[in-house]
């Protein structure tokens, strides 16, 4: 029977182990800042307090939550539909070098241009509601799925693959007994990466268009040189990347139990 003190963190992990040096860690930082805020008198527009900013969070706890969903929406919106296309266009890419001459180059185009400077033309698009803000989170995360998707799908055990043409494996066969297995740890790998990047995307949207979110609660928060405020949206955007991450990290020790990454 599983230890249930082991169902977070690294598998055989007690959950104490995994929890509390990152818990302590924290509350240290967030006691020196304090103190360190207190007893330098330090201006409460230049760095308030943990406790302003914990403040700011309590009174208007609906404000923050609704921030956040609009643009935990958006991310996870902009993060499904690239990562459907890259998976789609990895496959074509590890079936045939042509293919993969062919994908690569735009695909890089896309990853080195700023998206930023994008915008304008996604607005013209989509609007200025949430099409603008998914797309960016698209652009932003395509490439990592794309480039660890392709390399998983061919990092396949060659005996395996010389096993399956023996028995006259179809394409599709090989696909799903043995590159699609292959190619999740990396597909997890890319997720991790581009969670947090999906959210930046997001708000850097919102910062662009003004339109609802944590970019817009940033705005007015910088605007009104209400700093306590502007802190509380970026702990709201810090722990919403926090718990995606560990939730694809979760997800990943489920389906993947079988997968030496997982149980080291």
């Amino acid at each position: 029977m599983n230890d249930p003190a082991s169902e977070v963190g690294v598998p055989g992990t007690p959950l104490t182990a995994t929890v509390l040096p990152p818990v302590v860690a924290l509350s240290a930082i967030l006691a020196l800042w304090e103190g360190y805020v207190r007893v330098r008198d330090v201006k409460g527009y230049l760095l308030p307090p943990p406790s302003d900013v914990f403040r700011a969070l309590w009174e208007e706890p609906g404000r923050y939550a609704s921030a956040a969903s609009t643009s935990l929406t958006a991310a996870v919106g902009g993060l499904a539909v690239a990562s459907v296309i890259a998976f789609g266009l990895a496959v074509l890419m590890a079936h045939s070098r042509l293919l993969e001459r062919a994908i690569y180059p735009p695909a890089l185009l896309v990853k080195v241009t700023p998206i930023v400077a994008l915008y304008p033309l996604l607005a013209i698009w989509f609007g200025f509601g949430i099409g603008p803000k998914v797309a960016i989170a698209a652009l932003i995360t395509f490439f990592p799925m794309l480039v660890n998707a392709a390399v998983g799908l061919r990092s396949v055990d060659p005996q395996a693959l010389d096993a399956l043409r023996v028995l006259a494996a179809s394409r599709w066969e090989v696909f799903r007994r043995l590159r699609f297995p292959s190619s999740l740890p990396y597909v997890f790998a890319a997720l991790r990466i581009s969670v947090p990047l999906s959210l930046v995307g997001a708000v850097v949207a919102e910062f662009l268009s003004g339109s609802s979110g944590m970019g817009q609660l940033i705005l007015i928060a910088n605007g009104a040189f209400d700093t306590a405020a502007l802190f509380a949206a970026v702990f709201v955007l810090a722990a919403l990347g926090v718990s995606l991450t560990g939730l694809v990290g979760y997800v990943e020790r489920r389906v993947l139990d079988w997968h030496v990454s997982t149980g080291a």
